[in-house]
């Protein structure tokens, strides 16, 4: 009887190829043959689910997404089971500084799925240029949720605070894949506004 295929398992083995192997060529660079020949699979296998790069970059990029939700909610959970809101802000823009090989390869390949999105029309109309969007809401929802408890200073504009610390999150982190800076000055910095945005530990809005 003839194995049956876990279609779904093998376009995962896939992307994680893809992931390996746009992580050491670039992802400019990476082709089907490579992720074919880093999977261990035939080009024309690849084909069959991917038709096409951009399909396939896609496809890898959403799942390295996920990959990153879930070290979010694991740093999270690390926190404790009420952490505030603070501490679930810090845990998502700690877990996108390039400290270790995952968190380096998904800062690069992100950081470079925006650079083709620029002159890639089939890439900057795919789904995945909505994601950072979607953090954004999710960090305005825990800001607005800290003032509504009278954790935030006075004056502090939840939308605003959220663009802003995402925005100073993803540069932090070219900073420290270039070696621009240390992921401790890094996150220093990001401790340093957090202060500017959340009132001390006790203290009350006035």
């Amino acid at each position: 009887m003839p194995k049956r295929v876990d279609h779904a398992e093998r376009r995962t083995e896939i992307a994680e190829a893809l992931v390996r192997a746009a992580g050491r060529l670039g992802l400019h660079a990476v082709g089907m043959r490579d992720v074919a020949a880093e999977a261990g699979v035939s080009l024309r296998l690849v084909q069959y689910y991917f038709e096409s790069k951009e399909k396939l970059l896609l496809f890898g990029l959403r799942h390295l997404a996920e990959r990153f939700a879930q070290r979010v909610a694991a740093r999270v959970r690390a926190a404790g089971a009420d952490p505030g809101a603070r501490a679930v802000i810090e845990a998502l823009l700690a877990a996108a500084l390039p400290v270790d090989a995952e968190s380096r390869t998904f800062h690069h390949l992100y950081t470079s799925y925006a650079v083709l999105a620029v002159t890639d029309e089939a890439l900057a109309a795919q789904p995945f240029i909505k994601d950072p969007d979607s953090a954004e809401d999710t960090v305005a929802g825990l800001l607005r949720q800290a003032a509504e408890q009278g954790r935030l200073r006075p004056g502090v504009d939840p939308r605003a605070a959220a663009a802003g610390l995402l925005a100073m999150s993803a540069g932090l982190g070219t900073g420290v894949l270039v070696g621009q800076r240390s992921a401790e000055s890094a996150t220093g910095v990001l401790a340093h506004h957090l202060d500017l945005i959340f009132l001390p530990s006790g203290a009350d809005a006035v």
